[in-house]
C-alpha cells in the first residue's frame, strides 16, 4: 500500500476508534454505482477492514456530495465524500444550503481533483455548450455534486431550463439513455478515469465537450477554489488534443461523533 494512502487510512481509523463505546458499524456515504466515489469508498473500506477488524463498514449508495453532507450532519452516516465547494457552502449555510447549514463533521483530507465532464456521442452535432440548446441533458442524480456543477455551468453559459431540457439520472442510467438516444448529453463530475465512462466507450463512440473560456472564467470568478485542467486525449485520427474542463477537489469527511482518541 502506498504511504500516503496508509497515512490517510490510519488517520481515519483514529477517528473511528476514538470512542470505545461507539457503534461497531461505520456507514460510509459514497454516491452512484459507477462513479469514483463509490469505487473509492469500497476500496477504502476494504483496506480499512483488513487493517483493523474492530469495526465493520457499510458503503451506502447516495445521491452524492450534497446528500452526503446532509446525511453526515444528520447523523445518518459516519464517513462521507464531498466536493470542496459544497463543503464550504454547507458549513456556511449558503448556496443550495441557504438558511440550512449542515455542520458537525470534519475534513480528514483533500483527496484529489475531479473533473466536470460533459459526455456526448461522437456522431452528435453538438460542438459547443451553446449547441445544448433544445437538447435533453442529464445533470446527474438529484442532490448530487454533479447536479450543482451542471446547473452552475449551464447558468453561466446562459442556458436556462427553458432552453435546455434537464433530467436527473445517475451515471449508469445516463449512459444507457445516451446509447439509446433518449438523451443528448450527460454531466459527470468524477475522476478522469471513471468506470461508467470507460464502459460506455466500449458500447458506443463518445467524446467530451470542452467548456469554453468564458464559462471557465466565470467559474473561477464565482468559485475561486475551482481549477481548470486540460485533459489530453487522442482523437480517432490519432491527433493529440487537450480538452479544457472545470474541476474541484473532493474530500473525506468523518462526522463529529467520531472523536480522536
Amino acid at each position: 500500500m502506498k504511504k500516503p494512502f496508509r497515512l490517510l487510512l490510519c488517520l481515519a481509523l483514529l477517528f473511528v476508534s476514538g470512542c470505545s463505546g461507539y457503534q461497531k458499524t461505520i456507514r460510509f456515504g459514497a454516491a452512484d454505482i459507477g462513479g469514483i466515489y463509490y469505487t473509492f469508498a469500497n476500496t477504502f473500506t476494504g483496506l480499512a477492514s483488513s487493517e483493523d477488524d474492530t469495526y465493520q463498514f457499510e458503503v451506502k449508495t447516495t445521491a452524492g456530495s450534497a446528500a452526503n453532507l446532509r446525511l453526515l450532519s444528520g447523523g445518518y452516516i459516519e464517513l462521507g465524500l464531498a466536493q470542496s465547494d459544497l463543503i464550504a457552502s454547507a458549513y456556511e449555510g449558503s448556496g443550495i444550503f441557504e438558511g440550512e447549514p449542515c455542520q458537525g463533521y470534519s475534513a480528514i483530507a483533500g483527496l484529489y481533483t475531479e473533473a466536470c465532464q460533459i459526455v456526448i456521442r461522437a456522431d452528435s452535432n453538438i460542438q459547443t455548450l451553446d449547441d445544448l440548446q433544445g437538447k435533453t441533458v442529464s445533470i446527474g442524480a438529484e442532490d448530487s455534486g454533479t447536479e450543482q456543477n451542471a446547473n452552475q455551468i449551464l447558468t453561466m453559459s446562459g442556458l436556462t431550463t427553458e432552453l435546455v431540457k434537464t433530467v436527473n439520472l445517475d451515471y449508469t442510467d445516463a449512459a444507457d439513455q445516451l446509447i439509446n438516444g433518449k438523451i443528448d448529453a450527460f454531466f459527470c463530475t468524477a475522476g478522469i478515469q471513471t468506470t461508467v465512462i470507460e464502459e460506455l466507450a466500449k458500447e458506443c463512440d463518445i467524446r467530451l465537450l470542452d467548456i469554453d473560456e468564458k464559462c471557465r472564467n466565470c467559474c473561477l470568478l464565482i468559485h475561486p477554489i475551482v481549477n481548470i485542467p486540460f485533459l489530453p486525449i487522442l482523437t480517432p485520427d490519432r491527433r493529440k488534443i487537450s480538452i479544457p474542463l472545470v474541476s474541484k477537489r473532493f474530500s473525506l469527511l468523518p462526522t463529529g461523533s467520531l472523536p480522536i482518541r
